[in-house]
């Protein structure tokens, strides 16, 4: 522990703010820095550490802790030539200075310019956990299996157009998320997780399981395309540019962010082999990887390979080609070979007497962006159906459109040309259109924040007592007027909801258009207290310099007693010089230390202030 108090004392803040950041150990009772070497070697933190390293680092540290002497010292010559004895490959035994600094990076070991010292916390935690949930030093040594098993014959086509049609499923399902997203926000709640009522609406516009959409909405979450505002989800602006991406360029998004999770030593583990991957053979490769890994390995696995399945990398655990390109990093190509059997992209379609419009494919982005706008989305598949009626063209009316642009649009893609009843809905509804307006109030109506205006008197009576309108407030003030304490913007969406032919305007009387819901840029990160900062804050306050290596050396030294450790001691003689005296510490009180001898073999007691430093014990003794 000595050893370790002390490669923490001589670390810039730094550099050790940056290893404390790679460790997980309890840090209330940290008040100095032998506090926090004590923290870091508790079994809980060492068990955490372990879990969290991959094979070769174990290998490394149970190499180093076997052949350490009773002081836990070592070098990196010596574990090198432990590790050829082992068994170990070239690769590994090449690399064991270079995994013994990384090691030293996060405080496993502390390297020295002559020795690496093993702290003895580690290594008893180590004995624990050898040949019960970690192999024994020959094992982790041994070279990584050279291939996958071998893989059952089957139809490798048919695999790739299942997979193909999973990949499709989900990147179509996200998609309509993020369109009601745009529509309608949904809340998170304050315990965590989406309110059970925006769930549902988002599984069921997704054509998903509610089960299935906390997985779609981390995975849309996790690639920037939904932002969390407040209490609030909303579509972000990059998830807008997304969904007018083709369907192999959206895959494509969500698939590099799959990889993205899997560290660069196992993606090369995996990829190099000479067989495809499946989802159980990438199960074996972690647990491998990671032989420590315990519940967070299974934990993370599940979530990786169920995404592989929905991402069509992997389907009912059989190979397919495009898992083992992505984790190669050739992501196009499995774009391209899952593409191919997507289906194609259409720009035209079907309006009918009933007023549908039926796609018979999926609908280019834009085209499918453009149509929503003034049309409601009734069943999405492969052929999608919308459906146009009053109530719809009013919104896109309300967003900019006009009768005449609805019309031209239709023309442009339909099929069919444009059926009568539905030129005639769009007609009559842009004939309708701002016969309710809604304004920003006057001052001197003030409580009031809006105010509605019709010149239909019965239209204004319907209003004031349609209890689907009560949340709002309306009080009626004459026989074309009514007031709501809500903004301008909350009664227009109100209304237009409630299917009533509602523009909004300015002061002026000009119609403005309104967007319902605005897309939210990523935010940065909110600032937040670093519990890191605060305990080096802590743990490096010191007073002038003399009391600070007082407290230091007393520390040691009531550390070396507790731990029974045997310490060189040098101390200062009365001529001057000094002298090296081997003790084993008992007790520091009152400023002096009592210790054995353990060359002459008695009791010693010595003043603290005539202790000019302290150090480890020579490995021979």
């Amino acid at each position: 522990m000595l050893e370790l108090a002390a490669r923490l004392r001589g670390l810039p803040r730094e550099e050790l703010a940056s290893a404390l950041q790679t460790r997980e150990f309890e840090t209330s009772g940290a008040r100095d820095l032998f506090d926090l070497a004590e923290a870091l070697l508790a079994p809980d933190a060492v068990d955490h550490a372990l879990t969290r390293l991959d094979r070769r680092h174990l290998a490394v540290l149970v190499a180093a802790s076997g052949i350490a002497d009773e002081h836990g010292s070592t070098t990196a010559d010596a574990v090198r030539d432990e590790l050829v004895r082992l068994g170990s490959s070239d690769e590994l035994s090449d690399a064991s200075a270079a995994l013994l600094d990384e090691l030293g990076a996060i405080l496993l070991v502390v390297p020295a310019p002559d020795h690496v010292h093993v702290p003895a916390a580690i290594t008893a935690r180590l004995a624990v956990h050898t040949g019960r949930d970690l192999p024994s030093a020959a094992e982790l040594a041994a070279p990584a299996p050279a291939v996958l098993a071998a893989v059952d014959d089957v139809d490798r086509s048919l695999l790739e157009r299942r997979a193909a049609e999973a990949a499709y499923a989900t990147v179509a399902a996200t998609s309509e998320l993020l369109a009601e997203l745009g529509s309608q926000p949904a809340r998170e709640l304050a315990k965590g997780g989406l309110a059970l009522p925006d769930s549902k609406r988002l599984a069921e516009t997704a054509g998903i399981e509610l089960e299935a959409l906390p997985r779609l909405f981390h995975r849309a979450d996790e690639a920037g395309l939904v932002v969390r505002d407040g209490a609030f989800w909303l579509e972000s602006d990059l998830g807008a540019a997304w969904t007018q991406q083709r369907t192999a360029a959206r895959w494509r998004r969500l698939a590099e962010c799959w990889r993205d999770r899997i560290p660069a030593p196992l993606r090369d583990l995996v990829a190099r082999r000479s067989e495809t991957l499946s989802a159980t053979d990438l199960r074996e490769d972690v647990r491998w990887f990671y032989p420590a890994g315990g519940r967070w390995v299974d934990e993370a696995l599940d979530r990786l390979v169920d995404d592989a399945e929905a991402l069509g990398l992997a389907v009912a655990g059989e190979p397919v080609e495009a898992g083992r390109l992505v984790l190669a990093g050739d992501i196009d190509r499995a774009a391209r070979l899952l593409a191919a059997h997507f289906p194609a992209q259409v720009d035209k379609v079907y309006l009918q007497h009933d007023l549908s419009v039926v796609s018979p494919g999926p609908l280019e982005p834009a085209l499918d962006a453009r149509l929503r706008g003034f049309a409601d989305v009734e069943g999405r598949d492969l052929a999608s159906t919308y459906r146009l009626s009053a109530a719809s063209v009013n919104r896109g009316l309300a967003a900019g459109e006009t009768a005449e642009s609805i019309l031209e649009f239709l023309k442009g893609v339909s099929l069919t040309g444009i059926p009568q009843p539905l030129a005639y809905v769009v007609g009559e509804a842009a004939a309708r259109f701002g016969n309710v307006r809604v304004a920003a109030a006057d001052e001197r109506d003030a409580p009031a924040r809006s105010a509605i205006r019709s010149d239909d008197e019965q239209l204004v009576r319907t209003l004031a007592v349609d209890q689907s309108l009560a949340s709002l407030g309306l009080r009626q003030t004459g026989p074309h007027r009514l007031l709501s304490r809500f903004p301008a913007d909350v009664v227009f969406w109100a209304l237009s909801d409630a299917k009533y032919p509602v523009a909004a305007e300015d002061g002026n009387g000009e119609i403005v258009r309104l967007r319902r819901h605005r897309l939210a840029a990523a935010p940065p990160p909110p600032p937040k207290s670093d519990p890191i900062a605060a305990l080096l804050d802590r743990v490096l306050a010191t007073g002038d310099d003399g009391a600070t290596e007082q407290a230091w050396l007393a520390r040691q030294l009531e550390a070396a007693a507790r731990a029974k450790e045997t310490l060189t001691v040098t101390v200062r003689m009365p001529g001057g010089q000094t002298a090296d005296y081997l003790l084993a510490p008992a007790s520091v009180a009152n400023g002096r230390l009592r210790a054995r001898d353990r060359k002459a073999d008695i009791e010693r007691t010595l003043p603290l202030s005539a202790i000019a430093a302290v150090s480890p014990a020579p490995t021979n003794v």
